[in-house]
């Protein structure tokens, strides 16, 4: 046996998962947790042909995944990267997945971000560098001279030191990275979408902010969290996103619940907006340079944080106040 043959990871036979899972919406049916566990692993870890790898990802986005699939899913998600560190201290760390960017308004999860760091709150934001149409967290980021880690140890550096810190999913976590890239070959999401924005990067287990934009997707993930104790480790915040991010609508606010010990709280409740309040002052486009300029004045005092935003810094730092 060669050298290059004896490194080659061992091919993972998908054809009696795709069976299952490839029957389309109405005939699909969910594989055991064991074999949804076995499936993902293999394929973060390049074990399947580039043609069943594509058979699995459109099955599963044809079907779309349940509960216990996702959690199995997680689960091997979390195996295949190093978590983060974070040491013990008022406030348990919080994570923020930005995977989406602004299309229409001002991406305001760094001010999210920024203001939970000034409260003493470890704050880790993950997500993608750049992407085509939108403007990314990464890219305000870098106006506000917050780089990207480059490696592990900087994430944990910068969370111990400044309580922030913007991570690349490629350095968080690089075989979630390569299946979340097959996007651009294939033109449509994957089941990674979703691990990404659920997953717990976090040792010990922290916060996590989900954010959800169908109702039914809210209720799966729901299930997720009350029925899967490995899924639901240090909690979760469940929203409505904005755009795809798990930062407060300032048009709106909206209800945000705290799931926990399987247990759901409901933190802020829902308020319909009055055609008679003031329109919330925002900045006056949504380019990174125009948004970095409106945080760099919020942070100091020169403009208000929106109020929807302010309420969920609140809910935030209350659930993370260690006891």
């Amino acid at each position: 046996m060669t050298e290059s043959a004896a490194a080659s990871p061992a091919p993972f036979a998908c054809a009696r998962f795709i069976k299952e899972i490839g029957r389309g919406p109405n005939g699909a049916r969910a594989l055991s947790s064991e074999d949804t566990r076995a499936l993902y692993s293999a394929m973060l870890e390049g074990r399947v042909s580039d043609v069943e790898l594509g058979a699995v990802l459109l099955a599963y986005r044809l079907k779309g995944e349940t509960a216990a699939e996702l959690a199995a899913m997680l689960e091997a998600a979390h195996a295949s990267f190093e978590l983060v560190k974070v040491a013990a201290g008022t406030y348990r760390p919080v994570s923020i997945p930005s995977y989406n960017g602004a299309r229409k308004q001002p991406n305001l999860v760094p001010l999210l971000a920024l203001l939970l760091a000034r409260e003493g709150v470890p704050t880790l934001v993950h997500g993608v560098t750049a992407d085509a149409g939108r403007v990314t967290s990464a890219e305000i980021f870098t106006v506000l001279g917050i780089e990207p880690a480059t490696t592990h140890a900087q994430i944990e550096a910068a969370l111990a030191e400044r309580k922030l810190a913007f991570a690349p999913i490629e350095v968080l976590a690089p075989k979630l990275a390569r299946l979340l890239a097959l996007r651009r070959i294939m033109g449509v999401r994957n089941s990674t979408h979703t691990l990404v924005k659920i997953m717990q990067p976090f040792s010990p287990a922290g916060l996590r902010l989900v954010n959800y934009t169908h109702p039914e997707y809210r209720e799966s993930l729901a299930e997720l969290f009350a029925g899967y104790p490995s899924a639901a480790a240090g909690g979760a915040l469940l929203a409505r996103g904005t755009e795809g991010e798990a930062v407060a609508d300032t048009r709106r606010q909206v209800q945000i619940d705290w799931l926990h010990d399987g247990m759901a709280q409901t933190l802020v409740a829902a308020e319909r907006a009055s055609p008679d309040a003031a329109p919330v002052a925002l900045p006056e486009s949504r380019e990174a340079e125009a948004t970095a300029a409106w945080i760099e004045a919020v942070l100091a005092g020169r403009a208000s944080v929106p109020p929807t935003l302010a309420r969920q810094v609140d809910a935030i730092v209350s659930a993370v106040r260690s006891a």
